[in-house]
C-alpha cells in the first residue's frame, strides 16, 4: 500500500500483546495513518510483534511519554490491561494525542472519571472500544425495536457460557461482570437509546464452576422512563449454551422482537386494535438491512468510527463521556451484590 508521506494519523501503539494484532492489522490497511511507535514494557514481546508484521522501522519504547515525544505521534492505540489504561491515557492526553483504547475505560469508577475530566480539559479524543455495537445484526435488531414493537417495556438478555479460559480470568474475584458484561449492558443501552439509573444484582458461583469468583449473575436495570433491563448470566454454564451476543428479547407495547445472538432477528407485532379475545393475532415482521449499516464489522467497524469522528470533528459514538454510563452498569452491579440492596447510577 502506497501511503502519504505525512500521513495524517501517526500511531503510538501502546501494549504488544496479543489483542494487538488486531489493532495493527486494521493500522495497517489506512492510506491515511502509519504507525509511528511500538510501546511495551518488555520489549520482546514488541519486537515479536513487528516482526510478525514486518514492522522493523518502527521503533520500540518502554514508556509512551517517551515515544510520544520521539516519534511525533499523535494518536494513542492503548491495547494495554485495564489497570494500566488510566495512566496510559492520561499521559497521551497530557502529550496532545487523541487515545484510542480496549475495554474497559477504566479498572474502576474513580479512574474514569479521572480519564473522563482529562480528555474534557485538553479538549482531546477518548474513545473506547466496543466492537460488539458493529455487527450488523445488533443494527437490525435496534431498528424492530425502533420501528415495529411500540414502545419497550421489559428487555432480556441471557448469556450462558462454560468457558475454560484458564489464567488470569479464572482467579477474578467477579470474572463474569467484570470481563465480559460489560459488552451485554453497552448493547443495551445501545439497542434502547436510553441510559440506566438503577441496579439491582445478585452474584453467584454456581456448583461445579471453576472459577475462584461469582462466575454468574442476575440484574435488574431500570432505564430512563420507567424501561426494564435484566441480564441472566453465567460463564461456568456447562451444554446449550447461547450465543457470545447472548439471546435477547425487547417486549414493546405492540409486539416483541427477538434475536438469538447469531440468526437475523425478527419480530411478533400486534395484526390491530380491538381483537376480541384473551390473546391477539400476530404477524411476524423480518429484520431488514439496516438503513445505516455499519459496514466493516466489530473491531474494524468500531476503528472506522472513532477514524471518522476525528476527521469530522466530532465525539465519536463511544466516546468516553458517553462509554463510561456502560462501565457505571458494570460497577454498580458489582456493588449490589457486595451490599444486597438497588444502586443509583
Amino acid at each position: 500500500m502506497i501511503r502519504a508521506a505525512d500521513p495524517k494519523f501517526r500511531i503510538a501503539l501502546v501494549g504488544c500483546g496479543s489483542m494487538a494484532n488486531t489493532w495493527v492489522g486494521y493500522a495497517l490497511q489506512r492510506e491515511d495513518a502509519a504507525l509511528v511507535a511500538l510501546v511495551d514494557l518488555n520489549e520482546a514481546t514488541a519486537q515479536a510483534l513487528a516482526a510478525q508484521h514486518q514492522l522493523g522501522g518502527v521503533p520500540i519504547f518502554g514508556d509512551v511519554s517517551d515515544a510520544i515525544r520521539s516519534s511525533g505521534a499523535n494518536l494513542v492505540f492503548d491495547v494495554t490491561v485495564p489497570e494500566a489504561h488510566e495512566s496510559v491515557t492520561l499521559a497521551a492526553l497530557k502529550a496532545g494525542c487523541d487515545v484510542f483504547g480496549e475495554k474497559p475505560l477504566a479498572a474502576g469508577m474513580a479512574q474514569a472519571r479521572r480519564m473522563v475530566a482529562a480528555a474534557e480539559q485538553t479538549g482531546r479524543t477518548y474513545a473506547v472500544m466496543q466492537n460488539r455495537r458493529y455487527l450488523p445484526q445488533m443494527h437490525a435488531l435496534r431498528e424492530l425495536v425502533r420501528g415495529s414493537i411500540g414502545t419497550p417495556g421489559l428487555t432480556t438478555a441471557n448469556f450462558f457460557i462454560g468457558a475454560h479460559f484458564g489464567g488470569f480470568r479464572d482467579a477474578m474475584a467477579s470474572p463474569l461482570l467484570l470481563d465480559m458484561a460489560i459488552h451485554t449492558f453497552d448493547q443495551a443501552r445501545f439497542i434502547l437509546g436510553r441510559d440506566p439509573v438503577s441496579v439491582y444484582c445478585q452474584e453467584f458461583n454456581p456448583p461445579g464452576s471453576w472459577y475462584a469468583g461469582a462466575a454468574a449473575a442476575v440484574c435488574v436495570f431500570e432505564f430512563e422512563g420507567g424501561q426494564v433491563f435484566s441480564y441472566n448470566g453465567s460463564w461456568c454454564a456447562e451444554g446449550a449454551p447461547t450465543s457470545w451476543e447472548a439471546e435477547w428479547r425487547v417486549m414493546g407495547s405492540a409486539g416483541t422482537a427477538l434475536w438469538d445472538g447469531t440468526h437475523a432477528p425478527h419480530a411478533e407485532v400486534v395484526t390491530g386494535a380491538g381483537q376480541a379475545g384473551l390473546l391477539r393475532d400476530f404477524r411476524r415482521v423480518e429484520a431488514s438491512t439496516p438503513r445505516n449499516a455499519p459496514g466493516p464489522e466489530g473491531h474494524f467497524g468500531c476503528l472506522n468510527e472513532m477514524f471518522a469522528a476525528l476527521s469530522e470533528k466530532r465525539l465519536p459514538e463511544t466516546d468516553c463521556r458517553d462509554n463510561i454510563k456502560s462501565l457505571g452498569m458494570v460497577f454498580g452491579a458489582v456493588e449490589s451484590a457486595q451490599h444486597g440492596k438497588k444502586v443509583m447510577l
